[in-house]
């Protein structure tokens, strides 16, 4: 046992309340773990739900943060698939229990005993952090740190969703920020039409979607000019899951891919009659990590980002929580 290394770190102590920049000590590594020097960590919306207290049950005082991109530094003695230099992403989802019927379903994402990435487990708004090696997953080393962070929980949850959302043409994203803007190049990719709403009169946020190749963008209060065949929500409105329902054909799908929503207000039959379908995507699989980041390589996803010192971590999630980020927020190490 060496003696523990002392890192810096962003900590929530209470919530509701700023995080501390901190000096914290990190053990060595446990014999399945890998110690992680971070690069690049993205600041996703989960994070502002967690400080916010949206989120009732944190490890407290904890490092949020789960849109990490890493080197290696140390191994635990049972690692073999990574070793020291390796680049690596941490995910949201960071240990399963392996043995419960979730688990053997292949649906290791609804354990119960699960634990997850910056906030039962400390995570990547630090300069360094421990995490289980079965839960990181390898990067390929030329890829910029900054630009990779967004895909360990935007791109992961929103192809999760995309994939809830069945084979129809017609897309259309509620909510056009970190998530979508990467979901959007995707469904392009497969040859999907693209209908982006945001919040009203976010003419800025309209505009980046039709860049990005959506056929129509506007206020999500607004209907679509056409019936969509799917919907997917990443704004946390509960009011926009009937707005969905109105907007998609019979037999349409609404997939909700956020972890905390307001209350969804009550409405009438018939929007969901006709054999609409209301869906939630909940957390990831390692699956989903297999299949989307060899194909976000492979069909050149452009992420668009701000970047911030990790000092600056309070500044970029208030500007997320304002609706001034355009694409996704990423802390740097400082």
């Amino acid at each position: 046992m060496t003696e523990q290394r002392q890192i810096t770190a962003m900590r929530l102590h209470r919530s509701g309340e700023a995080l501390r920049r901190e000096s914290i000590a990190l053990p060595d590594p446990a014999p399945d773990q890998v110690l992680i020097a971070v690069e690049a960590c993205g600041v996703c919306r989960t994070d502002l739900h967690v400080v916010d207290g949206e989120l009732t049950d944190p490890k407290l005082p904890v490092v949020p943060g789960h849109e990490v991109v890493g080197r290696v530094l140390e191994v635990g003695r049972a690692v073999e698939a990574l070793k020291v230099g390796d680049r690596v992403g941490v995910p949201w989802l960071g240990w399963t229990c392996g043995t419960c019927a979730f688990c053997r379903r292949g649906e290791e994402n609804l354990c119960r005993a699960a634990r997850f990435t910056g906030y039962t487990l400390d995570g990547g708004y630090a300069s360094a952090m421990l995490a289980d090696h079965r839960y990181c997953f390898p990067l390929d080393p030329a890829l910029e740190p900054a630009h990779a962070a967004p895909l360990l929980c935007a791109g992961l949850i929103g192809y999760r969703a995309l994939r809830m959302a069945g084979d129809g043409l017609k897309l259309g994203l509620y909510g056009f920020g970190a998530a979508a803007h990467i979901l959007a190049q995707v469904a392009r990719h497969q040859g999907r039409q693209v209908f982006a709403f945001t919040r009203a009169g976010d003419h800025a946020a309209q505009d980046f979607a039709r860049g990005l190749g959506a056929v129509w963008a506007g206020d999500s209060d607004a209907p679509p000019p056409e019936p969509l065949d799917a919907a997917i929500l990443f704004a946390p409105v509960g009011a926009l899951v009937p707005a969905a329902l109105k907007a998609v054909r019979p037999g349409g799908i609404v997939v909700s891919a956020g972890i905390h929503m307001s209350d969804i207000p009550s409405f009438p039959y018939r929007i969901l009659w006709e054999e609409r379908q209301i869906r939630s995507a909940a957390n990831l699989t390692r699956r989903d990590a297999a299949e989307f980041l060899p194909l976000a390589a492979r069909i050149g996803i452009k992420t668009s980002v701000e970047r911030h010192p990790l000092a600056e971590a309070n500044q970029a999630l208030d500007r997320l929580r304002r609706g001034l980020v355009s694409g996704a927020a990423v802390l740097l190490p400082d």
